[in-house]
């Protein structure tokens, strides 16, 4: 249950110790429906996440032609081919899910006939020029007037060739053209100018357009989607990485232990590298197959980071390092101005607002622990805002968030694991007073 808002926090009265189990990736949910939807036969996936930006992937297929039914607890099965797309009857509407407006863009263009993507007031501002004109790079017919969406793709074929894309702005352009590629008319090479931001997510593409049965080779220079037949499977989606850096982040801060079942060595995303920071904090850190623990000590010491890769978890570190006990430097993080709101300056604004020593440049920012000044935190509608201070609330009293429902967008259930955290510590009604 997502509480009303504002929302005051309790400090958590002991250490907590717990097993925290996460929900499934939303990237690699998402990802698995357009590799399902454009596979060939039945696929089954479990472990998907039911969140906000999946049901808006999940309605875009389905207006798209491709049958969508759920087969059993967080079990989805999807009946999927290339010839059952369609053109939809009106807009699909994403939201503001990224990653659904970015793949169904490149998925667009194997549609015959004409499909436009609308989203909301925030959507509206958020860029997707560098995949639009890498796209008519390949002579896609695609119009977008903004730069933003609304975008029109007038689709029935995606010619092979060769396109360029900028790299440091967001890494889902490139993912979006790598799974679609796999039915254009031949090869596509994509060449990439500027350093790629979140490299590790295009990795989880590359894994997964492999499991499905695609090809794609990395050069130094750029990435060949080869022409392919993708084929309907069983596929399992991980627990969210960059969301178990909440309950990780919690463990390090509060001194408790915390283990995320599912989430191990073998996991394919790049944002598990968060535990890894925590143990340069002073953290212990137990990785095994099957889950991973994180346990705080006495002391957690300030990072100078560069968070390109992971940037996702930049503000669940920013926030835990109110309660660190000397600077925290996060740096290399500029992409993460054009997510759901402006991540970087939110953060910053937050902290000042928290009462915290804030220094900032275009793509970093350093945080000097202060004592907290009580506030709400305004979270901008953005879902990462609203956990990463979250976790804060349970570490230091005087932490109120405004907006509690906006973590339907990745993590609905939230709440109910932060209750099971006080519950841990004996605290029956943790929302009370």
């Amino acid at each position: 249950m997502i509480p009303t808002g504002p929302l005051t926090l309790r400090r958590l009265p002991c250490a907590p110790e717990l097993a925290w189990p996460v929900p499934g990736s939303k990237s690699i949910t998402n990802r698995a429906f357009v590799l399902a939807a454009l596979a060939q036969g039945t696929t089954v996936l479990r472990g998907v996440l039911e969140s906000d930006d999946t049901e808006h992937m999940r309605a875009g297929l389905g207006a798209l032609g491709i049958p969508i039914v759920e087969s059993g607890p967080e079990e989805i099965t999807i009946e999927g081919g290339r010839e059952r797309l369609r053109a939809p009857t009106q807009p699909l509407y994403v939201g503001n899910s990224g990653t659904t407006v970015r793949f169904l863009t490149a998925l667009a263009c194997l549609v015959d006939g004409e499909v436009t993507l609308v989203g909301d007031e925030a959507m509206a501002r958020r860029p997707i020029l560098d995949l639009v004109e890498g796209l008519a790079q390949l002579g896609v017919a695609i119009e977008c007037p903004t730069g933003s969406p609304p975008l029109t793709v007038r689709g029935g074929r995606l010619p092979g060739g060769t396109m360029t894309l900028r790299g440091d702005r967001s890494s889902q352009y490139l993912s979006a053209v790598m799974m679609a590629g796999g039915s254009a008319e031949g090869d596509i090479q994509i060449r990439l100018r500027g350093e790629l931001v979140s490299r590790p997510y295009v990795e989880i593409t590359r894994r997964m357009v492999t499991a499905f049965g695609g090809a794609i080779e990395v050069t130094p220079e750029s990435f060949v989607i080869r022409r392919s037949v993708y084929r309907g499977r069983r596929y399992t989606v991980e627990p969210d990485a960059s969301s178990a850096s909440y309950p990780f982040a919690l463990a390090a801060g509060s001194g408790g232990a915390i283990s995320v079942p599912r989430l191990g060595i073998h996991t394919l995303q790049g944002d598990y590298a968060f535990v890894d920071l925590l143990a340069r904090a002073g953290a212990e850190v137990v990785k095994d197959e099957q889950r991973t623990t994180v346990r705080g000590t006495e002391t957690l010491r300030g990072l100078k980071v560069d968070m390109h890769d992971i940037s996702d978890t930049a503000m669940t570190l920013a926030a835990l390092a109110v309660v660190a006990s000397g600077p925290t430097e996060i740096r290399n993080i500029g992409n993460i101005r054009i997510k759901e709101t402006d991540r970087l300056l939110a953060t910053v604004t937050e902290l000042e607002r928290l009462g915290q020593a804030v220094t900032h440049g275009a793509d970093w920012l350093r945080i000097e622990p202060r004592p907290v000044q009580p506030a709400t935190v305004a979270c901008y509608a953005d879902h990462r805002i609203a956990m990463s201070f979250a976790i804060l609330g349970l570490l230091r009293d005087g932490i109120r968030i405004e907006d509690p429902s906006c973590v339907a967008k990745t993590y609905p259930q939230f709440w109910d694991a932060l209750g099971a955290c006080y519950r841990a510590c004996g605290v029956s009604e943790p929302w009370a007073g």
